[in-house]
């Protein structure tokens, strides 16, 4: 099954980004910790062509910590800088800061030999829909410039950030790409919040992550459900998940939405536990 769409305001998106590139000293990428390589926009690789960029991977406190090192040990082995953050934790942003910094220094240093006045160093964000972008560039100015939501689609418009006296962000909307030809990147998106609800079925998405936990974390979908390993059917594994969890209409008929919503839900928010939807060795 191949999902697509292309919203007008992510074709226009990608024009900009297209024309600002050449403003920028390098490009600071935003994925989600969970589904790192689901989360990179290809549409974005072909655009950076060889700019300098680093790859932030968000979300780390929700991920499975051994995976989220599997996947930095990756990236550094296709020669890309990258680091694991949570936003909402301050040495992670002083890392985002030195990082970016470290990266600048030799394009500084260039300009510097040619005499040219020192100017921060100037970095463009990307990254697909509710990856938490916004929320990344509230804590780097330390104020509340980008508008934050947990629905795709928030940022609209570019626009230039300062970091204290150390680089200039510019903000771009998310972009995503005109289609998935791969199903399963589109459930683990959809798993993840990052694309719209109404774009793949809830029990869809909800019976992927139940096979995924069976196969990868058995014992947290034992203890969040006391789901069993042998138990294959996934009707009974929903009737036995909406049972638990009081998904229930009138005449004790569970309500399959519901139960399917709770799963989902559940996951977004690390109900489960930190799970990463993905794996390096997945990878073709």
């Amino acid at each position: 099954m191949v999902i697509q769409w292309f919203p007008g305001h992510m074709a226009k998106a990608k024009r900009e980004v297209q024309e600002k590139l050449k403003l920028v000293d390098f490009v600071i990428e935003l994925v989600d910790a969970r589904a790192p390589y689901s989360s990179q926009n290809p549409l974005l690789q072909q655009l950076l062509n060889n700019k300098s960029k680093m790859i932030i991977l968000m979300k780390d406190d929700l991920a499975d910590k051994k995976i989220t090192d599997e996947w930095l040990a990756f990236f550094e082995d296709q020669n890309t800088i990258s680091i694991a953050i949570d936003v909402n934790n301050r040495k992670d942003i002083q890392k985002v800061i030195q990082t970016a910094k470290d990266l600048a220094e030799e394009k500084m240093e260039r300009l510097k030999r040619k005499g040219i006045r020192p100017r921060p160093a100037r970095a463009m964000i990307v990254g697909i829909p509710n990856v938490g972008k916004s929320t990344l560039i509230n804590r780097l100015a330390n104020k509340k410039i980008a508008k934050t939501g947990d629905r795709p689609g928030v940022t609209k418009s570019q626009q230039w950030i300062k970091v204290k006296k150390d680089f200039e962000l510019l903000d771009t909307p998310g972009i995503l790409w005109p289609k998935f030809e791969e199903e399963i990147t589109g459930l683990r998106l959809a798993a993840i919040g990052t694309i719209k609800d109404q774009l793949l079925a809830m029990d869809d998405i909800a019976a992927f992550i139940i096979n995924y936990l069976k196969e990868h974390y058995p014992s947290l979908l034992m203890e969040r459900y006391q789901i069993d390993d042998d138990m294959e059917d996934m009707t009974e594994i929903f009737e036995t998940i909406g049972r638990k969890r009081g998904c229930l209409e009138s005449g004790g008929k569970v309500n399959y939405d519901k139960t399917a919503e709770i799963i989902v839900q559940d996951l977004r928010n690390s109900k489960l536990g930190p799970i990463s939807l993905e794996q390096p060795n997945m990878i073709e």
